[in-house]
C-alpha cells in the first residue's frame, strides 16, 4: 500500500513539473502568442493564469471571504480550492494562505506583497536601502536583509512549514507550488528555497509575478540548484523586477535574478510571453526596456489580473479589523470540519477546532 502511495505522489509531482515547464492544450481557445530562445522550456499559459489568481487573492483584506473561499478573486480557475490555513502577522503587515488545489493535485502557498506604504515609496527603498546578509550555509551568497527577514524571522516560516506538512499528511506527498507578487514574490522565493531544502527539490515549484532581485549572483546559482522548477513572470515595463539595480559590467557585485524569466509584453498589439534564457538576466527580455520607460502601473496587473491590495489603508488597521470580523464569524458559525482550517494570527493560533493543532 505504501509503495502505491509513493508512486501516486511521484506521478503527481511529475505532472506539476510538466505543467510548469511544458505547454498544455488550451482547449481550442485562442491564447496569447509565445516565443522562446530555449527549445527545452515552454511556458504553460493556463497554469500561470491559475497561479496568478492565487497571487491576487492573497491580497484580499476580507479574511472571512478567504476562509470560505468566496472572495471576488476566489473564482474562475481557482474555483473549488480547499483552504487549509490562513496566516496573518498584524505587527509585520504580512498575510499568506495555504491550501490544496485538487485539479493540480498540489499544495498552494500564496504570500501577499507590500501594502503599508505606497508602491512608489517601496520602490524608492529598494533603490537606496539595499542591505546585504550572508545566506546560511551558502558560501559567498548574499541576500537582501529585509526580504530574508520578512520570511525567515517572522511567523511566516514556521506557520507555512507546519501547514504544508499537515496538508501533505492529509493528501500524501503531493507537489507544492509557491507564489507571490512583488515583495510577496521575494518572500515566496525564500519560502520555496526553504521548503526545497527540507522536503526535496523535486517537490517544490515556484512561480512569482513582478518580484525584485533578492540576492547576488552566487545566491542565484545556489537557488537554481535547489529550486530548478522556478518561473519569474515579468510584465511589460514593470519597474520592480529591475530592482535592486543590476549592472552588467559588475555582475558579481550587484544583485542577480535567478532563472527562469517569462516576459509578458505587447508586440504589434498582441500579448506575447517570451521565455527567456537561463541566465536570469536575459538582455532581450524585460532588461531590454529603457530605464526612462519603466513604470509602476505595469506592476499592478499581470496576465489581465488585478494583483494589488483591495484596500490601501494602513495595513495594521485593516488587518486588525478583518481579524475581528473573522473571529465573530467563527463564533457565530459553529462548523464541524473533518479537517479544520487553521487561523494563525500574530504570534498565537486561533483555530476553528482544537483538533487542528494535532
Amino acid at each position: 500500500m505504501g509503495s502505491r502511495r509513493w508512486v501516486a505522489a511521484a506521478a503527481a509531482a511529475a505532472m506539476v513539473a510538466f505543467l510548469l515547464l511544458s505547454a498544455a492544450s488550451h482547449g481550442g481557445r485562442r491564447g496569447p502568442s509565445f516565443n522562446s530562445n530555449n527549445r527545452t522550456f515552454v511556458f504553460n499559459y493556463t497554469l500561470a493564469k491559475t497561479i496568478v489568481e492565487y497571487a491576487s487573492a492573497v491580497y484580499m483584506t476580507d479574511l472571512t471571504a478567504l476562509y470560505t473561499w468566496t472572495c471576488s478573486r476566489c473564482n474562475d480557475l481557482t474555483k473549488g480550492f480547499e483552504i487549509r490555513c490562513i496566516i496573518v502577522d498584524i505587527q509585520n503587515c504580512l498575510q499568506a494562505f495555504i491550501g490544496v488545489d485538487h485539479n493540480l493535485n498540489a499544495v498552494i502557498v500564496a504570500i501577499r506583497g507590500t501594502q503599508e506604504n505606497s508602491v512608489q515609496n517601496w520602490i524608492k527603498d529598494l533603490v537606496w536601502k539595499q542591505v546585504d546578509l550572508n545566506y546560511p550555509n551558502m558560501p559567498d551568497a548574499k541576500v537582501h536583509t529585509g526580504f530574508y527577514s520578512a520570511y525567515n524571522n517572522t511567523l511566516l516560516r514556521p506557520a507555512i512549514t507546519n501547514a504544508v506538512r499537515k496538508a501533505r499528511r492529509l493528501y500524501g506527498d503531493i507537489s507544492i507550488i509557491v507564489t507571490g507578487h512583488s515583495m510577496g514574490g521575494a518572500m515566496a522565493s525564500f519560502c520555496a528555497l526553504d521548503l526545497a531544502i527540507s522536503l526535496g527539490s523535486d517537490t517544490v515549484h515556484l512561480m512569482t509575478f513582478g518580484q525584485p532581485r533578492i540576492g547576488n549572483a552566487a545566491f542565484a546559482s545556489y537557488f537554481e540548484q535547489y529550486v530548478p522548477s522556478a518561473i519569474r513572470v515579468t510584465h511589460e515595463h514593470d519597474i520592480v523586477p529591475h530592482l535592486p539595480p543590476y549592472f552588467f559590467f559588475l555582475p558579481h557585485l550587484t544583485y542577480h535574478h535567478f532563472p527562469r524569466e517569462v516576459w509578458e509584453h505587447d508586440v504589434d498589439g498582441n500579448t506575447t510571453f517570451r521565455v527567456c534564457d537561463g541566465s536570469g538576466e536575459d538582455p532581450d527580455c524585460c532588461r531590454s526596456v529603457f530605464a526612462l520607460f519603466l513604470s509602476a502601473s505595469d506592476h499592478l496587473t499581470y496576465m489581465g489580473v488585478e494583483i494589488a491590495a483591495d484596500d490601501w489603508s494602513t495595513c495594521r488597521i485593516v488587518m486588525a479589523q478583518s481579524v475581528e470580523r473573522l473571529q465573530l464569524y467563527l463564533k457565530s458559525h459553529v462548523i464541524t470540519w473533518k479537517n479544520p482550517v487553521d487561523i494563525i494570527i500574530a504570534d498565537h493560533s486561533v483555530q476553528t477546532d482544537p483538533s487542528s493543532s494535532s
